[in-house]
């Protein structure tokens, strides 16, 4: 199964049915800010896909932002609690065991940019899945933490989906269709 072959499973599966929009853009933004899951699928793509299928299809906006938002927030929340809890042992657990790189590099992300760092890692791929983990072992207060974790989400939502809910119709409109 290709990434292309899923984008296109859950747009249409949206597509046909509307109210599913928002669980499905919470799991979404949930997986793709979770720092296990994020490594294994990369929903970004799909969230961007949906972005356009929403500004199509009619769908109310703020519902659909905030199931992002919230599913961002949440999964990076998870990732610090896991990072707080679970400490070094974190680097032991698979997908991370196969990639101790990701967080040496998140480490020194965070050392250098400390809380404004987890505001900027969720806007960086890799680092996104690991900058909640790395605060979380290093014991960052956890309301700096959520302070950040939330602005970051309200950001990250509205970029993502934003561009597609937004100027799909503009195109169309200003292209015929």
């Amino acid at each position: 199964m290709t990434l292309d072959s899923v984008m296109t499973f859950i747009t249409d599966f949206v597509r046909t049915n509307e109210a599913w929009a928002v669980p499905v853009i919470f799991i979404l933004a949930f997986g793709e800010s979770l720092a296990f899951l994020s490594l294994l699928f990369p929903a970004t793509v799909i969230l961007l896909g949906l972005g356009a299928l929403i500004g199509e299809s009619g769908i109310p906006f703020v519902p659909i932002w905030l199931a992002a938002v919230a599913g961002a927030f949440f999964g990076d929340w998870l990732s610090y609690w896991f990072g707080f809890h679970y400490k070094e042992r974190v680097a032991h657990m698979w997908p991370l065991s196969r990639k101790p790189d990701l967080l040496l590099r998140g480490h020194a992300f965070f050392e250098r940019f400390g809380v404004f760092g987890v505001f900027l890692g969720r806007f960086f791929g890799p680092l996104r899945a690991v900058i909640p983990l790395v605060a979380g072992i290093c014991g960052m207060p956890q309301r700096h933490f959520q302070v950040a974790n939330l602005g970051s989400a309200f950001v990250w939502a509205t970029g993502i989906l934003a561009p597609g809910v937004f100027g799909a119709p503009w195109l169309t409109k200003v292209f015929g269709g």
